[in-house]
């Protein structure tokens, strides 16, 4: 059997198991969910699991990460106005996966990791005008694996994350000087394999596993105070029916961005996979939005382009994926849409 072929039995599968569920846990055959995912096309590099990835301007990028034999460094670019992939320079770091990236207005950053024997705290600088990878100071943290990263006013925060203890701390990147500052640690448990999204100059952070337990808080980080503040948990608290569903949010491996001022979390460990979640901070409240329309899988990666984010790569038990969908949040649902 070809890999599309598995792909498409695994599919319908997940229909056909994903019924009773939703019945059951939805209660409700006459709501609409609003938001439309439109898959693209598939990415050109080998399918796999725990990559990075980050948008740089107009372009998204994506390298590293496992395909269940091999971890790897190549890096490639997708160009959302052509729909189309191009091979780059490959990432001059160790193979490895479960490592953190993010982009500024200009440059893509890569580091951390496990590389299978070791945990990782190297850092890179990738220049997609020249093509071009230089190595930069080392993350000041602990090696580890798992960890967060965000972009916020143009610098990096890194945090979270295993090094053999599940952590909680925080540090700065500043591209400027190649310089690292430990930040206030976030709230709450420590964690690895969190989500995370930026919002009007804040970070968030929410989900994740400690110890076993998986975690449902959510916190908000203001860079300008350097100060964490607890934001409302994501479970069912009241007696209304708005967060009767709230449990479905928590989980490993979920991708995390912010569309248009509002913040998403999709796919992931612990629940069936395919729930997506949207986050008002003028609110504090979740709203749930159309079902990704791709097979099940967690440690995907996601980035945002313009009014739409996007989800691509990621795993479903020994499957590994190499397909990529955009969503819009606040379009119409259109079925079987490609």
């Amino acid at each position: 059997m070809t890999y599309k072929e598995v792909k498409i039995w695994i599919k319908v599968l997940v229909l056909i198991l994903a019924v009773p569920f939703f019945n059951s846990c939805n209660g409700n055959d006459d709501v609409v969910l609003v938001g439309d995912w439109v898959e693209l096309s598939d990415f050109d590099g080998i399918p796999r699991a725990d990559a990075v990835g980050f948008a740089i301007g107009t372009k998204g990028y994506l390298g590293t990460g496992y395909d269940g034999d091999e971890r790897h460094v190549d890096f490639w670019e997708y160009d959302v106005t052509r729909n189309t992939w191009t091979q780059k320079a490959d990432f001059p770091g160790v193979a490895r996966n479960a490592a953190i990236g993010f982009g500024t207005d200009s440059k893509g950053y890569i580091g951390t990791g496990f590389d299978g024997k070791n945990r990782l705290n190297d850092f890179y600088e990738y220049d997609p005008a020249t093509n071009a990878w230089t190595k930069k100071a080392d993350f000041a943290g602990s090696a580890r694996y798992g960890a967060i990263a965000m972009t916020i006013n143009n610098k990096g925060y890194v945090g979270t994350g295993y090094d053999g203890n599940f952590l909680k701390d925080v540090w700065e990147y500043d591209p400027a000087g190649d310089m690292w500052t430990q930040k206030a640690s976030v709230g709450g448990s420590k964690r690895r394999d969190a989500a995370c999204f930026v919002i009007s100059g804040k970070g968030y952070v929410t989900t994740g596993i400690d110890n076993g337990e998986y975690q449902n808080d959510l916190w908000q980080y203001d860079p300008g105070t350097d100060a964490w503040t607890k934001k409302r948990a994501i479970a069912n608290l009241s007696d209304e029916a708005y967060d009767d569903d709230y449990l479905t949010i928590k989980g490993t491996g979920k991708v995390g961005f912010a569309v248009n001022g509002k913040g998403y979390l999709a796919t992931g460990g612990q629940t069936t996979g395919v729930e997506v979640w949207e986050y008002n901070p003028a609110t504090d409240l979740w709203t749930e939005k159309t079902n990704f329309e791709g097979t099940i899988r967690s440690d995907a990666v996601g980035f945002t382009i313009g009014n739409r984010g996007y989800l691509t790569t990621g795993k479903s038990s020994s499957y590994y994926f190499d397909d990529i969908w955009a969503f819009d949040p606040d379009a119409e649902y259109k079925e079987n849409e490609y």
